[in-house]
């Protein structure tokens, strides 16, 4: 079952010679892109021979396709590859053929994709940066519940094929990709502690970063826990939401609250094997909250809107989950809930006011089921439709 992906129109209609998408394995790059056009032929560098002569011979490597148009599949394998990349695409462009991509690489290693492609390829490619299904994708293509949404994630292979244990698909992906990949990648040499530090963090979503006590816990130091962070950072696994603050007030706690992008691998790194214990659980509220910042996280990721997204926490307790910052004037105050109830008026909290002392931004609750949008309550099922109303219209 194919699943459409919000991404696949900016990509259809970029024009740049060069293409490159990245993110983390198993998310559907390589079926997108196939999807995107047939006429491109797929080499895939996890092929040891393949990966061999790109990187000690590139000019052959490229000889042997003739004049067609490559999807190299984990290109930062060989980055003696990208010079000639980039001579073949100045050479069509100076002969005057018509502006589309001849090349598209993808990437799940970004450590070494920001190492070996950045510089040789400046100015010739265009950066695409691509995750897992958000919910708006999966319930356009099936029937299925927030919860077990949460608890599958966005992995397209759990979605498309109902037989895939979800448990083994993911136990596999943090044994190749976080205990193998990531560790090799970043140079980690205490494997085990970092795999601690994931389970670990995974059980904080949605709380303040505290990188003492997790040192303490893993029993490595903060500067170590920090780079750990970073690291994952990097490789599209978690994202940090820092706190909104300005000179108008002092008082914001400055500390970031950190998120998994996808809500599948928490689940699974926290130790769930189903989603159903998950709904009388006390991490079901942190996992819902997971969710919505997911939902935002990828809607700007896949329509490449720039918005900023923080979290307000104020000293005296007045705390909002997020506040996306759209554009310099446009902001909007985001509460997940896993049931709708009444927000309190934003007009009571004193820092918010400090802040936006002329307009003081709406507030939305966004909450786990519900077929409509009432009022200031918006389902997570609808949030894209209330986010994005101009650019559905403009995908009509």
């Amino acid at each position: 079952m194919w699943i459409e992906r919000d991404i696949f129109d900016i990509l259809s209609t970029n024009r740049d010679l060069i293409q490159i998408v990245r993110g983390p394995r198993q998310c559907g790059k390589s079926s997108l892109l196939l999807r995107l056009d047939s006429d491109f032929q797929e080499v895939t560098l996890d092929d040891p021979a393949l990966r061999e002569l790109a990187q000690s011979d590139p000019e052959l490597f490229l000889e042997q396709f003739g004049s067609k148009k490559l999807f190299i599949d984990e290109a930062q394998y060989a980055p003696a590859l990208f010079p000639s990349l980039k001579r073949r695409a100045d050479l069509y462009k100076r002969a005057g053929k018509k502006t589309e991509p001849i090349f598209r690489l993808t990437g799940s290693n970004q450590i070494l994709m920001d190492r070996n492609v950045k510089e040789s390829l400046a100015g010739r490619a265009s950066f695409f940066d691509m995750n897992t299904l958000c919910v708006a994708e999966i319930l356009a293509s099936q029937k299925i519940s927030i919860q077990e949404i949460i608890y599958l994630g966005g992995w397209p292979e759990l979605h498309a094929d109902k037989n895939r244990d979800p448990k083994k698909f993911l136990d596999d992906y943090i044994n190749s990709y976080i205990e193998k990949d990531i560790v090799l990648a970043a140079g980690i040499q205490k494997s085990r502690e970092f795999l601690l530090f994931a389970r670990l963090l995974a059980g904080r979503v949605g709380e303040i970063l505290d990188l003492s006590s997790l040192g303490n816990e893993v029993r490595v130091d903060s500067k170590t826990i920090k780079d750990w962070i970073s690291v994952l950072e990097r490789m599209h696994i978690i994202a940090l939401v820092p706190p909104f603050y300005s000179n108008a007030t002092s008082r914001l706690v400055k500390s970031p609250k950190v998120y998994f992008i996808d809500t599948g691998l928490a689940c699974r790194l926290q130790g769930w094997t189903d989603f159903r214990p998950i709904l009388t659980s006390p991490q079901q509220g942190h996992l819902f909250e997971n969710l919505v910042f997911a939902e935002i996280f990828k809607l700007n990721l896949n329509y490449q809107l720039g918005w900023q997204m923080y979290h307000w926490r104020s000293r005296d307790g007045e705390e909002i989950d997020f506040l996306i910052h759209k554009d310099p004037e446009n902001y909007l105050f985001v509460e997940a809930k896993v049931s709708p109830k009444s927000i309190r008026e934003i007009e009571k909290y004193r820092e918010v006011k400090k802040v936006f002392p002329k307009k003081i931004p709406e507030i939305i609750l966004c909450h786990q089921e519900g077929n409509q949008i009432l009022g200031n309550q918006v389902p997570i099922a609808f949030l894209k439709d209330f986010l994005l109303p101009s650019k559905l219209n403009d995908l009509d």
